[in-house]
């Protein structure tokens, strides 16, 4: 029970913390990519973040695995957590630390209480906007056959990728650039999965509502209704009683 109270502890503790460092991740990632060709100090600078922005989420996934009281259930119910921990490792490619940030960014993000439902879905929208326009532009920018050659366009087709919609007129010529565009297409799809079963939970809830107030209503008037029949036979109990006291 003290373990749970300090894990619990802990994930409140740094959950401000971490979520900062994300927005530095955030910031990182970008910078070489908008202002290309970025100097070699800025490259060394933001390389340099990313990697410890990613190295303090896998040491927050180690205390926390290390003050949980059930670490192999830890470890089977975080198994995102742990692949994206070590996915950076098995190569150090830039998109693979963005990929394991927003992972681990998500699930810390899905344990705070007090962040709702919708706020996590714009979040998670926003996010995945930005990221897939900078991770497409910086995969298709110098491809002979690209059409992807700016911010504006690589964000137009990032929106209408994760819509679904897919006009054709910006397409992704690259393997890697291809496989985002996948990534991009599944986290819509899954998105507007979540915003269609929160609306439609929302409509079931109102209904069950109206249904609960419809009953106790009916119910009241059942009462009432009884009430009444009862008041009745007792007035005509004492018109009778009456009666025969006259008689």
């Amino acid at each position: 029970m003290n373990d749970q109270s300090a894990q619990t502890r802990w994930e409140r503790l740094t959950q401000r913390p971490l979520l900062a460092l994300a927005v530095a991740f955030a910031v990182a990632y970008a910078v070489p990519i908008v202002d290309n060709p970025a100097s070699r100090s800025v490259t060394v600078v933001c390389t340099g973040t990313e990697w410890v922005v990613w190295a303090a989420f896998a040491v927050d996934y180690l205390i926390r695995l290390a003050i949980t009281p059930r670490r192999r259930e830890f470890v089977r119910t975080h198994w995102i957590d742990l692949c994206a921990v070590v996915l950076p490792l098995l190569q150090p490619l830039r998109l693979l630390r963005m990929v394991s940030t927003l992972l681990l960014v998500g699930r810390r993000a899905r344990m705070a209480s007090q962040i709702r439902l919708t706020t996590y879905v714009a979040g998670a929208v926003v996010g995945l906007l930005m990221f897939g326009s900078l991770a497409v532009l910086s995969v298709e920018r110098d491809s002979p056959n690209g059409n992807i050659r700016t911010l504006g366009d690589a964000v137009w087709w990032s929106f209408t990728t994760m819509t679904t919609v897919g006009y054709g007129d910006h397409a992704p010529t690259t393997g890697l650039g291809r496989m985002i565009a996948v990534g991009l297409m599944l986290s819509g799809i899954a998105l507007l999965g979540v915003v269609t079963a929160n609306i439609a939970a929302w409509f079931i809830a109102r209904f069950e509502k109206d249904d609960v107030e419809e009953r106790r209503q009916t119910e009241a008037i059942a009462g009432l209704a009884e009430e009444v029949r009862l008041l009745r036979a007792e007035v005509a109990r004492l018109a009778e009683e009456r009666e025969r006291q006259r008689s």
